[in-house]
């Protein structure tokens, strides 16, 4: 992933802001205790992946699966998927495995969110199919849709089949630096129940705006291949700790690199760090090449 890529990491400040006011006012409405986390990679390609498939792997998904509990689903992004395609993948993971498929450029970049409800209703069709194992939609606006765009945006949440649950990423600068335009935005996703992804690439700071609009936290790390990603982590699970007394229920955490091979093993140390903190008792993948490296 290059969104947020810079040329020397070091020069940047990698320190996580506060949290905005509401994000605790969110989390203390749910007393319900944290009930899931899902950590995983954006895909699970061997040719990105390079070193963490066994020689002979035949199917990439399926053994994927054997070593991370959920996957950011970007194929569907570029393709509508089938339900026959949907109910392959569910069919080659284990009971607990949890899909976050990515909604079609159709409606995000290429109609903008105009007149969609037609792609719409046949990507929730679709998805529908991954049953128990559907963790949440997300949708990834184009770095030029600006807040002068809010109607479609408001009428797309509004218009949103309910019983799929949705993630939604901002990314032109416009939606966080003006602060009215901001709350407008999370006011309208905190009435419908749509989750605010915060995003944490090197680049783009102003996407850490800290703020959850549901009691569910979708994060996507974009590591930069450089020794700070493993304290970056560090900080996010101190973070993570704070959400989890104020009332997270869902922690969902989906590990980027610039150069995607590196993506496990950071992965690896985050989950050994989750399961420590939470006790928790998720696998924790392994790479298949015998001196895997960072950087």
């Amino acid at each position: 992933m290059k969104f947020g890529q810079v040329a020397d990491p070091s020069q940047i400040d990698f320190t996580l802001p506060k949290d905005h006011p509401q994000t605790k006012f969110i989390l203390n409405q749910n007393k319900k205790s944290l009930e899931n986390i899902s950590i995983g990679c954006a895909k699970w390609n061997k040719t990105d992946l390079k070193g963490f498939y066994p020689k002979g792997t035949k199917d990439e998904l399926t053994y994927y699966a054997t070593q991370f509990n959920s996957i950011e689903l970007n194929a569907t992004f570029y393709g509508m998927p089938t339900a026959e395609q949907v109910q392959t993948w569910k069919e080659k993971t284990p009971k607990d495995f949890k899909f976050f498929p990515k909604i079609t450029n159709t409606v995000s970049h290429f109609r903008r969110l105009l007149n969609v409800n037609d792609v719409v209703t046949q990507f929730a069709s679709a998805v529908l199919n991954f049953d128990e194992k559907l963790g949440m939609v997300f949708l990834q606006l184009h770095d030029n849709f600006k807040p002068k765009d809010y109607e479609r945006l408001e009428k797309f949440v509004q218009d949103w089949p309910k019983e799929v649950p949705l993630a939604i990423e901002l990314r032109n600068t416009e939606w966080f630096t003006d602060e009215e335009v901001f709350n407008t935005v999370c006011e309208l996703f905190e009435m419908n129940n749509i989750t605010n992804i915060i995003v944490d690439t090197a680049g783009r700071r102003d996407m850490l705006h800290m703020r959850l609009t549901t009691s569910d936290a979708f994060i996507r790390y974009v590591g930069a291949n450089a020794e700070s990603d493993y304290a970056r982590l560090d900080d996010w699970l101190e973070r993570i700790k704070v959400w989890k007394k104020e009332g997270l229920q869902n922690l969902y955490f989906f590990v980027h690199q610039n150069v995607e091979k590196a993506s496990p093993l950071l992965s690896a140390y985050f989950i050994e760090k989750v399961n420590k903190e939470f006790g928790t008792n998720i696998h924790i993948p392994t790479m298949a090449s015998e001196k895997p490296t960072l950087f």
